[in-house]
């Protein structure tokens, strides 16, 4: 279904037209959907702090979490105190929202709030709603800026400054709506977002995010790193769960790795059976990946974070649009 959807979606195929007018329908939803929110006849949630929301308007990843990462890092270094709230997708508590901490499960509060919660040592809540996620956020911590990690679409949630991230490869497909194309909103919505971030090499009007990997870190916790480099040359299993698998791929063939893919869904909750390979090569997985097979017992397996660096423009450019919004 993975390789069918990406063809249909990125490539010239029929069923993407034949899929056409379902996708009508899609946009007609949507927008009396934003008509409901802006006239009033659906209730927002304005929060008392400002709110930084980090999406994309297409099916998939594109990258939002090393950019969250990187704006922690850079409001904490402006003096500000961070907090982030987050869906948990996938995630199975019973009750919501959850507070998150580096320990946490992921199979209760989802993969990716584990790893914002390790990376960043910050304030974390998740939940199906985003204005809950907030309050409980503020409940139990001192924050005085929120970002939401996803959400664009998430219109009960007022936000102060709206971040899209673009995937610099694939961007927006065959420009449609779902089901027809990736698009979760039409390209129309681009005119309306303060900061629009590629990742890869940025068009007119983008900032250019340049994601690096880090060293490789032993799946079993015991604090052995080493360089990619030291697979340069060698077959390794590659081990993918996320949006965009192939770039994963991509950066380890770059460094020199001999690849053996093996692709899962997005959130897959993996198993033993997953990654039992019988062809005795080291495991290599995205850090993503890696929070849900650490009780797997794995043996030389690895996964690499990334971390990810931006122009001083952008810094610039968020820091004039926080204080406009803490200006009114």
């Amino acid at each position: 279904m993975y390789e069918f959807l990406e063809k249909m979606w990125y490539e010239r195929h029929p069923a993407s037209t034949l899929l056409t007018p379902l996708s009508w329908l899609y946009r007609l939803c949507i927008r009396i959907r934003r008509i409901g929110f802006r006239s009033g006849l659906l209730s927002t949630y304005r929060a008392p702090v400002p709110v930084i929301v980090v999406g994309n308007i297409t099916v998939g990843g594109t990258g939002k979490t090393p950019l969250v990462i990187w704006l922690v890092q850079y409001l904490r270094s402006v003096g500000f105190t961070p907090g982030i709230i987050s869906r948990g997708y996938r995630g199975r508590a019973k009750t919501w929202p959850q507070q998150v901490r580096a320990d946490g499960d992921p199979e209760v509060v989802g993969d990716e709030a584990i790893v914002l919660a390790r990376r960043t040592d910050c304030p974390l809540a998740v939940g199906p709603s985003r204005a809950e996620n907030v309050e409980a956020l503020l409940r139990h911590s001192d924050c005085d800026i929120v970002i939401s990690d996803d959400g664009l679409q998430h219109y009960r949630l007022e936000r102060d400054v709206e971040i899209l991230v673009v995937d610099g490869i694939r961007r927006f497909g065959n420009g449609r709506c779902l089901p027809a194309g990736p698009l979760r909103e039409p390209l129309s919505r681009l005119s309306e977002i303060a900061l629009v971030v590629n990742n890869g090499i940025a068009s007119r009007g983008e900032f250019e995010m340049k994601i690096f990997a880090s060293k490789l870190r032993a799946l079993d916790g015991s604090g052995v790193q080493l360089e990619l480099e030291e697979f340069t040359g060698k077959a390794v299993n590659a081990v993918a769960g996320i949006g965009n698998p192939e770039r994963f791929f991509d950066m380890l063939r770059q460094r020199g790795l001999r690849v053996i893919k093996h692709v899962f869904p997005d959130h897959h909750h993996f198993t033993q059976s997953d990654v039992s390979f019988d062809n005795g090569l080291p495991i290599i997985m995205t850090e993503k990946d890696a929070v849900k097979c650490e009780r797997l017992n794995l043996v030389d397996a690895w996964y690499l974070p990334v971390n990810t660096t931006m122009p001083k423009v952008f810094e610039h450019r968020l820091s004039a649009a926080i204080e406009e919004a803490k200006n009114g």
